[in-house]
């Protein structure tokens, strides 16, 4: 599996659908990349698991919050979910550009 590239994904929060567009890279069982939505960019590190990434980060705004990802990717698509905190769980879905 290789989630090297450019995706764009679509993260369904209870504040509504956030487009995100992510730049992955992977070495090994580890990757980084950056995430850039309306809300400004983020780098991201995080782990790879055969075909799955993991990776978590805070947010300040609207509230203090870690958001928790988990992502299996298929080719050019990836599907998952993100923890938020008290706010339960926010499904994602992606695809490579």
């Amino acid at each position: 599996m290789s989630a090297d590239g450019t995706w764009n994904i679509t993260l369904n929060t209870p504040m509504g659908a956030q487009q995100v567009t992510a730049t992955i890279a992977t070495s090994g069982n580890t990757f980084t990349g950056t995430l850039k939505s309306p809300m400004g960019n983020q780098d991201v590190s995080g782990t790879v698991d055969g075909d799955t990434l993991a990776w978590s980060f805070g947010i300040t705004q609207p509230m203090p919050l870690t958001l928790e990802f988990t992502a299996t990717v298929a080719g050019d698509t990836m599907t998952g979910s993100a923890k938020l905190g008290a706010f339960g769980n926010a499904p994602l879905t992606g695809t490579r550009v």
